[in-house]
């Protein structure tokens, strides 16, 4: 989630028809393979400024531990694992021999999550009351630190722990700028050894580098005296990106999490969350439970990013997937540092100003794994032209392109699996790559 706030090739596929066939055809017999197993574990991070106890991250595991193919997926800005949840089940099943991880970065173990796993009322109880342990820029101020080089850094440690000592293939993908982070990692010179050389694919899902977000109107053109001016604010107090900060930093998560709690335990019940909400996000009426969400989601989301197009998205399947309760949909505090370092990486390569502030993208040229690339109707056709530029300014030969106007930018990771044209297109690719 990302929030406001060609060279010759052997193998291309613009069109999507073929994929879809495939798809569906390898999807249904895959998704009766039997039970997909489920973990979430912590993990240890790279060393960073805070505690010790913060250098760690979490992941979703979706699928068997035997497998030999395993999927990385980064979240997008204020996007946290839970939301891989539905297409990680989804992807497991049809493919028995590929497991799919699910990262949330260390800036979750920030998030007190713990009063999710109560009933709806208690859980409002705990976080409208203010029961629940909160932070702020004064108590972490380290958070303003925690950039490009910690998520990566930190992402290395999970790719690793994937690839089990060259047992695995390993491909990485992201959200939004959760794309941008993968493209990142591949690009990012991590003492000498290239980050593409650790990957067997990438996955781009409505995100990237070079202008993907050109077409919702973001064109990233940060110069020296910019970044130095970020920098200086991030020193003086400005940790966390406050874009929707609607009250405390991390009420609007909350908010949309105890909104699935309802809308998933008790649908047709009046809300009484409503009430709680700031007037600009209060429906004008009463609403039920699941009248809230579509209200939230539908009828009247804060901003594009975070909208489903019901024809894709349940309500139910919405809820469930807000409700968690761990992992959840959304993080609680994205650091500014990071916003700064991703703006900067988006021309993706080693310019000045990615020196400036300590980006190692010295081998974004050199990259040669097989890539995916997803585009909803969000970006109006800049998100694949991005891709399309990645490949042609690199040594990818294996690029495959698909999108769906229709669909918003959530609805790849929450659409039912029949209707999920980016389910249905990535399998296929994802087969490929495990020689299924």
């Amino acid at each position: 989630m990302r929030i406001p706030w060609t060279g010759p090739l052997k193998h291309m596929t613009c069109a999507i028809t073929a994929a879809l066939a495939l798809a569906t055809a390898s999807g249904t017999a895959g998704a009766a393979t039997g039970e997909v197993r489920e973990a979430y574990v912590s993990m240890p991070g790279a060393d960073a400024p805070g505690p010790a106890a913060d250098d760690r991250v979490h992941v979703l595991k979706v699928g068997s531990a035997d497998a030999r193919q395993v999927v990385v997926l980064v979240p997008g800005q204020f996007g946290a694992a839970g939301g891989f949840a539905p297409l990680a089940r989804e992807l497991a099943a049809r493919l028995p021999d590929t497991q799919v991880w699910a990262v949330d970065r260390r800036e979750q173990n920030l998030a007190d999550l713990r009063g999710f796993r109560r009933s709806p009322d208690r859980a409002a109880d705990y976080y409208l009351g203010e029961h629940y342990r909160s932070q702020a820029p004064q108590t972490v101020p380290y958070v303003g630190q925690w950039g490009l080089g910690v998520e990566l850094a930190d992402l290395r440690r999970v790719v690793m722990a994937a690839a089990d000592g060259g047992r695995r293939r390993v491909i990485l993908g992201g959200h939004s700028w959760g794309a941008t982070t993968a493209l990142a990692y591949a690009g990012w010179d991590f003492d000498g050894h290239p980050g593409y050389r650790d990957l067997s694919g990438l996955v781009l899902i409505d995100g990237g580098v070079h202008d993907a977000f050109a077409g919702e109107g973001y064109a990233y053109r940060l110069t020296t005296d910019q970044a130095d001016a970020r920098l200086a604010k991030i020193a003086g107090g400005e940790v966390f990106d406050e874009s929707l900060t609607v009250g405390r930093t991390e009420t609007f998560a909350i908010l949309q999490q105890l909104a699935g709690k309802y809308a998933a335990a008790r649908p047709d019940e009046p809300s009484a969350l409503a009430g709680h909400l700031p007037a600009g996000l209060r429906p004008p009426a009463q609403v039920s439970n699941e009248g809230l969400l579509k209200w939230l989601f539908v009828t009247h989301p804060l901003v594009p990013d975070i909208s489903v197009n019901p024809a894709y998205t349940s309500t139910a399947a919405l809820a469930r997937a807000l409700a968690g309760p761990v992992p959840s949909v959304f993080e609680w505090y994205w650091p500014n540092r990071l916003s700064l370092d991703l703006e900067a990486a988006d021309p993706f390569d080693d310019t000045q100003v990615a020196r400036r502030l300590g980006l190692r993208l010295s081998h974004t040229h050199e990259i040669d794994v097989p890539l995916y690339s997803f585009q909803s109707g969000l970006t109006h056709g800049t998100a694949n032209a991005a891709a399309t530029w990645v490949v042609a300014q690199s040594r990818i030969t294996d690029a495959t392109y698909a999108e769906d106007n229709a669909m918003t930018h959530v609805d790849p990771l929450l659409a039912a699996p029949a209707k999920n044209t980016f389910l249905n297109t990535l399998t296929p690719f994802l087969a490929r790559l495990a020689g299924q």
